[in-house]
């Protein structure tokens, strides 16, 4: 399932390969959100054409909709949206972070009202796990508790229990053919509780660990704290992902921490708000100061806009509310991210992922604010959906 091809010398970065049901993933690797089954603003063509490898969809979203009879009856997600390649499936676990307000935790899993109608459905362990099991995702995710960083000690180490606890259920559950199954970390930044959790779940022999209760409003300082108590109690020969990260910047970070997997809906969330992400940083293409600017978004880049738009033309299209603009800087954006991680593969490969990392950090600006202070995390560029 998972080959740990190479680890660089002056980091823990690794280079893997892992063979799921519908394909050979690359690692390090991004994988676009496709939440609704769609990653937003772009399709499966232009997803395949920028390298996108595998891809991420919602248990809790796509349960209520369309709804798995829709799905079951066209033969599983991959043939509903027509994706032929891998993709990996979130439990619905970040749901009992993000939408608190209209949920219960009981012992045996979480009772929701959804987000759409209000109306009332519970979400445990067995359930997360018999929709992956229609889904056919290649890698499905384990039931988890995911607490805010506000939440008390008392509160962290009530979710740790309850993951554990609901982890087991799910490894016992009916999974689909060849489907992997991966256990998530939590507990905070407590030096405890985080090795407890990781050990915990080692235990259960999962077939892959990701690092949850991540991006969910901490300081970055806390985010690679959380990372870097999870990572040594897990094991070298399975994959790690870390939920939910990051930027740019901070993805290289984190592979040079030892992970190798990463979601994240910056790409396409903050097109959605005007920004390009490039290997320097953030741009806000709508700005001003690109009204006369005739050259790319990002010098240098392969990807199919900056081959033939300029940020005068991108600005335009934004700021005359055309779906083309949000469309073309999405595109960008996910090419740029997919792009960064297969040049991180190269330089491990080479043995100079190091170099490369310092020149990162050298060169990447983030974006500032109105005011002119720099964001200590480019999430708040973020605002509105998935």
């Amino acid at each position: 399932m998972f080959e740990l091809l190479k680890t660089d010398s002056s980091s823990k970065a690794r280079l893997g390969r892992l063979t799921t049901a519908h394909g050979v993933i690359d690692t390090p690797v991004y994988m676009p959100v496709g939440t609704q089954a769609s990653v937003k603003a772009l399709d499966n063509r232009e997803l395949v054409e920028c390298g996108t490898q595998v891809i991420l969809g919602n248990t809790y979203h796509l349960f209520l909709r369309p709804g798995m009879e829709v799905i079951g009856a066209a033969g599983g997600l991959h043939r509903f949206m027509n994706w032929p390649a891998p993709i990996l499936t979130d439990s619905g676990g970040f749901q009992v972070f993000s939408l608190a307000k209209i949920r219960e935790i009981t012992h045996d899993g979480v009772a929701f009202r959804s987000h759409i109608d209000g109306s009332s459905f519970f979400l445990g362990p067995k359930e997360a796990m018999a929709i992956q099991l229609g889904l056919g995702s290649d890698i499905a995710m384990v039931f988890d508790e995911c607490p805010p960083h506000t939440a008390t000690p008392k509160e962290v180490k009530a979710a740790v229990e309850r993951t554990l606890r609901w982890a087991e259920v799910c490894r016992s559950q009916p999974r689909a053919e060849g489907q992997l199954v991966f256990g998530i970390v939590q507990g905070g930044v407590d030096p405890m509780l985080r090795p407890q959790c990781a050990s915990g779940l080692v235990e259960m022999d999962f077939d892959g660990y990701a690092i949850g209760g991540v991006s969910v409003g901490e300081p970055e300082a806390e985010m690679m704290r959380a990372v870097e108590l999870s990572e040594p109690c897990l094991p070298q020969n399975k994959p790690r992902y870390a939920m939910g990260l990051g930027t740019p910047a901070q993805m290289v970070e984190l592979i040079a921490r030892g992970v190798d997997m990463f979601d994240c809906v910056l790409p396409t969330r903050v097109a959605r708000n005007g920004t390009a992400y490039t290997r320097k940083g953030a741009i806000i293409i709508k700005a001003g100061y690109n009204k006369l600017d005739f050259g790319p978004v990002e010098e240098g880049c392969p990807c199919y806009v900056c081959q033939n738009f300029t940020r005068a033309y991108l600005r335009h299209l934004l700021n005359v509310d055309e779906i083309t603009g949000l469309k073309l800087l999405s595109l960008h954006n996910v090419h740029m991210y997919v792009r960064l991680m297969a040049d991180v593969r190269a330089h491990i490969a080479a043995g100079t992922f190091e170099e490369f990392r310092a020149e990162m950090a050298r060169n990447y600006v983030p974006a500032k604010r109105p005011n002119g202070q720099h964001h200590t995390q480019e999430i708040d560029l973020a605002n509105g959906g998935g």
